[in-house]
């Protein structure tokens, strides 16, 4: 498996107490499927709700060896997707979750202030910013929504004199700049939040992965080489969870490709882009891009490949002809690195609900089976109030938020394979021809911009 520079850095930090994997049969009261940010949340979540509760969680990797330690390091608030939390969820719930979803960010530091994770977040915000003139404006209607509920301050608008003072590459035209979101070296959280997770007595199996579920009461998740009896079982898989019959239909897995430059602080500092901003642009496949504290340029794609039924092969670790694309997409749109040299480059599977946002609730009406799915790449921040929700959800408890919007039964958007996997694909290429146009000042053919209108809401979101 291709290890992301991130994993690579974590691990060689810190590898971590060795824990070994799930042999034999064993009891628990929760036992969690996933051990990335969205499971470890949840053990962590009860342990504070319940100290007492015996949580298992079982990881098929390595914690970490998934979204949790692959991703772009964007830590960003749902502000971007207010209208569809309103849409999903109802005026005052959608907002509530908006404003929950900016809290995270914060919440996420101090709980790292609190336990000595030391994982680089920075809350420098973040700029959506447009790197072509038919990108101009794309965050308008974010902001006409949030100013007819009075919502003021959340984004500050930069014109081209102000993008440029904070990244001086002619590339960047305007954009908003988001001061409350921040960026992290996700590997590093995921490490520190399996740490916390066994010193506050989660027992933790990796390489286990899950092979297979029983549903009976009480639930049964067996592994190669053992099994766990537990009274409630969390599913928290990430992209792998489109394999289980009743969500297949509800997300799409897309690939999402990550480049990494060597060190050069030196460039930054030319640019002036020295206070620690990420970026996204305003593309319908977003390329999205931060400067890590050593002064790399990481910098990422989304939808490069589509899954199949779901199956994540190794193509989705890492892929060299797409890798080459993004290093190509990196060194024109930030071309003060085009000459500093790509030392690592990664893959990892994102799946996306049509509207870009989570679903959680009961596995096939089953109220001891809990599943979240549907990040759609956003998931640093919103899987703090992810373990929130699963954590209420698994200890059967009627509070703040085992109730609320996101909660419910997911909704089959796409279509059976082998139709979705197909449209997928026309769908995809359509989008790259129109930002292909885009980048070149043209505008598309007809038919592609009707095909390219079919693209989930999450392909026209930034990825993380």
């Amino acid at each position: 498996m291709e290890r992301s520079f991130w994993l690579q850095q974590a691990l060689a930090r810190d590898p971590g107490d060795a824990v070994e994997p799930l042999r034999g049969a064993q009891r628990a009261d929760v036992c969690i499927v996933g051990g990335g940010y969205t499971g470890l949340w949840t053990a962590l979540e009860i342990k504070r709700l319940e100290p007492a509760c015996d949580v298992v969680v079982v990881e098929s990797d390595i914690c970490g060896g998934g979204a949790s330690g692959r991703n772009g390091g964007f830590v960003l608030s749902w502000w971007a997707k207010l209208e569809k939390l309103v849409k999903r969820c109802g005026e005052d719930e959608g907002l509530r979750i908006a404003h929950a979803g900016a809290d995270a960010v914060g919440e996420i530091d101090a709980f790292c202030a609190e336990h000595g994770i030391e994982c680089d977040f920075r809350r420098a915000g973040w700029i959506w910013a447009a790197t072509s003139p038919a990108q101009v404006g794309s965050w308008q209607p974010v902001l006409d929504a949030l100013a007819a509920r009075g919502i003021e301050g959340v984004y500050e608008p930069l014109d081209p004199e102000a993008m440029h003072a904070r990244i001086d590459q002619a590339t960047h035209l305007c954009g908003v700049f988001e001061s409350g979101c921040a960026t992290v070296q996700p590997a590093l959280l995921a490490r520190g939040l399996r740490r916390v997770a066994l010193e506050q007595g989660v027992r933790i199996h990796e390489q286990s992965p899950m092979v297979r579920l029983d549903r009976d009461r009480p639930a049964t998740v067996r592994t190669p080489e053992g099994v766990v009896s537990a009274d409630h079982v969390v599913i928290a898989t990430n992209a792998w969870a489109a394999s289980i019959r009743e969500l297949s239909r509800a997300v799409a897995v897309i690939s999402s490709d990550i480049v990494a430059t060597a060190p050069a602080p030196e460039w930054l500092e030319q640019i002036g882009w020295t206070r620690g901003e990420s970026i996204s642009d305003s593309r319908q496949m977003v390329h999205y891009y931060q400067a890590t504290p050593e002064g790399r340029l990481m910098f990422g794609k989304g939808g490069g490949s589509l899954a199949f039924h779901g199956r994540i092969g190794a193509g989705f670790d890492h892929d060299a002809r797409r890798a080459a694309g993004v290093a190509g997409f990196a060194h024109a749109t930030v071309p003060a690195f085009a000459d500093v040299e790509i030392t690592h480059a990664w893959s990892g599977p994102v799946e996306r609900s049509y509207d870009g946002l989570p679903f959680f609730g009961p596995l096939g009406g089953s109220s001891h089976i809990s599943f979240a799915v549907g990040f759609s790449g956003n998931g640093v921040g919103p899987t703090r109030l992810a373990g929130k929700i699963l954590a209420e959800l698994a200890l059967g408890r009627d509070g703040e938020w085992s109730g609320c919007g996101l909660v419910g039964p997911p909704v089959l958007h796409f279509p059976p394979e082998p139709v979705r996997y197909l449209g997928g694909r026309a769908v995809r290429a359509a989008v790259a021809r129109v930002d292909r146009a885009d980048d070149l000042g043209r505008r598309a053919g007809w038919v592609s911009r009707r095909l390219a209108a079919f693209a989930p809401a999450g392909f026209q979101q930034p990825k993380h």
